[in-house]
């Protein structure tokens, strides 16, 4: 038997849209601030030196230039006012959440529900603040350096690092605004549309070079089908799914005996998401941003970080492996999926899994399991991310066709789309509920007088 939630989301249609009018404003109010945000690309920071910037950057596409472009839409390559992206704020985030699982002071925020989530969040801010500060500052001397600069000195550095830094708080606004007024998740929407928005140029390039004999037509062949099937991988483990039986005991509600029941606790294969690879590639891009626009002028250390941590090199497909690992683990246990909380809300719900006893044995045996499942889960998102990297480096292909753009893309557009078929469903549902109450009250009967003898 099909349930009727099962029922009402099978009839869900595109077509429902024009009806559900609170999710079309949300649909059109996160349209226009992203394209805000496509705009904001194309303003260029003041000073800049266009001729010797543009050079530069079509010297630097092939190496970790053409990275750093992608995770900013073309800003970075443009040099415009959001170059910096979002990265400051997603470094931040990541050294917040890492730092709430050791002091016990921000552990102890979290738990105070929704004012310390407050909290915690202007830490946030404070910290990308502080990040992008550094950036700015960093980036501004680098430029100089590189001789990209019409009038170097303490102006353009002050102006350089105002316009950055404003650039970047506004982007984490936006992000904000989309994810509490909008629709899907702000910071993982701004990515997508920056790398969907580039991938146009990018293709004509990768056919320009095909056409130019750069690159044999194998090869472009080749590529086109790792990406046909890479989107389908991504897809078949995102919806992939460990179902633990759970069951719920025989209980009185008033005078009606409800009967036991059985149901699923749904544990996904990869619980975290995009988020361990944008993690990892923001740690990653930290240090190769400042070698990249230094140019000549690098010291002996960042020459050694661009030499070893480059895209293809050993030690950059290692490091990314194990930061995708441990990002996992970490954003699925503290973030995505806790054990504890989920056991608790079984054993309030008078739930249990069969043969575990419920409270602290439960939420041991849900972390046994998880554990065992983001062994292929972190290894899924791996593989997805490190073959086709491996891939680019051999046969020049754009960063567009990586591993990480492919798998942001397809994630945050399942997400977005199931936001969106959720709140369909939940028009579906109000919708009926009005339809009731109208036929309830065109059902109500007159009085009738008194009969006659």
């Amino acid at each position: 038997m099909v349930s009727a939630v099962e029922q009402m989301a099978a009839n869900t249609s595109w077509s429902a849209l024009g009806k559900a009018t609170d999710l079309r404003s949300r649909i059109l109010f996160t349209l226009g601030l992203l394209i805000v945000y496509r705009l904001g690309t194309f303003i260029p920071v003041p000073g800049i030196d266009g001729v010797a910037l543009r050079e530069f950057m079509d010297n630097a596409q092939s190496g970790i230039g053409g990275m750093l472009t992608m995770f900013t839409g073309g800003a970075l390559g443009r040099m415009g006012i959001f170059a910096l992206g979002i990265m400051p704020y997603i470094s931040a985030s990541i050294i917040i959440q890492l730092m709430t699982s050791m002091v016990p002071a921000l552990e102890q925020l979290k738990k105070e529900g929704e004012q310390g989530r407050k909290k915690i969040n202007q830490y946030t801010r404070y910290g990308t603040v502080f990040l992008a500060t550094l950036q700015s500052y960093a980036l501004a001397v680098s430029l100089e350096s590189g001789d990209m600069v019409t009038d170097p000195g303490l102006f353009f550095r002050a102006s350089c690092m105002i316009t950055l830094i404003g650039g970047t708080m506004f982007l984490m606004w936006l992000g904000e605004q989309i994810t509490a007024r909008g629709i899907g998740n702000g910071i993982s929407l701004i990515i997508f549309v920056g790398i969907i928005a580039e991938i146009p140029a990018a293709l004509a390039q990768f056919f320009a070079s095909g056409r130019s004999g750069a690159i044999s037509p194998a090869v472009i062949v080749g590529v086109l089908v790792m990406v046909v099937v890479t989107i389908g991988f991504v897809v078949f483990m995102e919806r992939a799914l460990r179902k633990v039986l759970i069951q719920y005991p025989r209980r009185q509600v008033g005078m009606k005996v409800m009967e036991g029941q059985n149901s699923h606790l749904p544990i996904k294969v990869n619980p975290a998401g995009v988020i361990p690879a944008i993690f990892a590639s923001s740690l990653l891009l930290l240090p190769n941003t400042l070698s990249t626009f230094s140019g000549a002028s690098t010291g002996p250390v960042m020459s050694t970080i661009l030499a070893y941590f480059g895209p293809g090199q050993p030690l950059y497909l290692a490091f990314f492996t194990a930061m995708i690992v441990f990002f996992a683990y970490f954003y699925t246990f503290n973030v995505a999926f806790k054990p504890d909380e989920v056991a608790e809300n079984l054993k309030n719900q008078n739930g249990f899994i069969p043969g575990i006893r419920p409270g602290k044995k439960t939420a041991e045996h849900i972390e046994y399991v998880v554990n065992r499942i983001l062994v292929i889960g972190s290894l899924y998102l791996a593989a997805v991310c490190m073959l086709p990297e491996i891939a680019r480096g051999q046969f020049a292909i754009p960063f567009y066709f990586g591993g990480t753009s492919v798998l942001i893309v397809v994630s945050v557009t399942m997400d977005t789309i199931q936001q969106v078929q959720s709140h369909l469903l939940a028009h579906q549902y109000e919708s009926l509920i009005q339809k009731s109450q109208l036929r309830g009250k065109g059902k109500t009967r007159k009085k009738k007088g008194p009969a006659r003898r």
